[in-house]
């Protein structure tokens, strides 16, 4: 079995998508892994959301569809999730690209290839920034100071205040738990775990009216879905800082290997895996 390729939070670098490209077509993996945040940072707006579809049509399309037509039969699988600085409205696009059959946009689904299920789900715990679109809250109203409630932010596709206020990560994720298989799934999470190697945010001696923040901002539905279910791998991205902080890209939780490939720097962050030797995991920068 070919290496598996995981990224995350490119956030529209051109530089970063061209690099990863170049690797797919030198090493022809057999699986690619996107795991949100993969469009421009912007200040939000209806302008905004534009951009974001904009970019996809006019980068992320051609691309992606070059690539294919360059690799023919080597085209790898491609799996994906928008990220909390991704607009909901660039799902539109991104469906007419599954159905050109470039990738598999896979939030809230399951799919399964080989001996393998690959679950994606993009949501995360809520945060200072003003963009809600894929923020709910955890495990109930509870917030960390300084964030935003995803009622009170900005949202591209309207919802209902009942979806906003009552919907939660936890409840999401219940829906999506399966009972089979186990052993084999691989999830594709844009928030880490909870209190992980992978959820270290850079808040330390920080506080917000005498209350000290917590370092620590990965979802608790995640982690709990995580020791409950034990699949077999999960890949994180989201927080960009803490692999420099905490020294490890990877975690474990149980029996299930958690990576991370969100990236501070100006590299593009790789991480390559095969799902029958975890242990040799590796993550590389370019």
């Amino acid at each position: 079995m070919q290496d598996f390729f995981f990224v995350s939070d490119l956030h529209g670098l051109k530089e970063r998508y061209r690099k990863l490209f170049e690797k797919i077509i030198s090493e022809l993996p057999s699986v690619v892994f996107m795991g949100g945040d993969l469009l421009p940072h912007q200040h939000f707006s209806q302008n905004a959301y534009q951009a974001h579809a904009e970019f996809i049509e006019n980068f992320f399309i051609p691309q992606f569809t070059e690539l294919k037509k360059s690799l023919r039969n080597t085209y790898p699988r491609i799996f994906l999730i928008l990220g909390n600085d991704d607009s909901k409205l660039a799902e539109r696009p991104l469906i007419t690209g599954e159905q050109k059959e470039l990738w598999y946009y896979i939030h809230k689904k399951y799919f399964r290839f080989n001996n393998l299920i690959v679950l994606g789900y993009a949501c995360v715990p809520p945060t200072p920034f003003l963009l809600k679109d894929w923020e709910k809250y955890d495990v109930s109203c509870y917030m960390d100071p300084g964030c935003i409630p995803p009622e009170e932010g900005y949202h591209s596709v309207p919802e209902s205040l009942d979806e906003k206020k009552y919907d939660s990560i936890k409840k999401d994720l219940e829906n999506l738990t399966i009972e089979k298989n186990k052993h084999q799934l691989i999830c594709l999470f844009h928030s880490p775990p909870y209190q992980t190697k992978l959820d270290r945010a850079a808040l330390d001696d920080q506080y917000i009216d005498q209350v000290p923040l917590n370092p620590h901002i990965g979802s608790i539905a995640i982690r709990q879905f995580i020791e409950q279910i034990q699949p077999l791998i999960t890949l994180h991205g989201h927080v960009h800082e803490s692999t420099r902080i905490t020294g490890s890209w990877q975690d474990k939780i149980g029996k299930t290997f958690c990576f991370n490939a969100a990236h501070d720097g100006p590299e593009l962050a790789l991480v390559r895996f095969n799902p029958q030797n975890l242990e040799k995991a590796r993550r590389e920068l370019f």
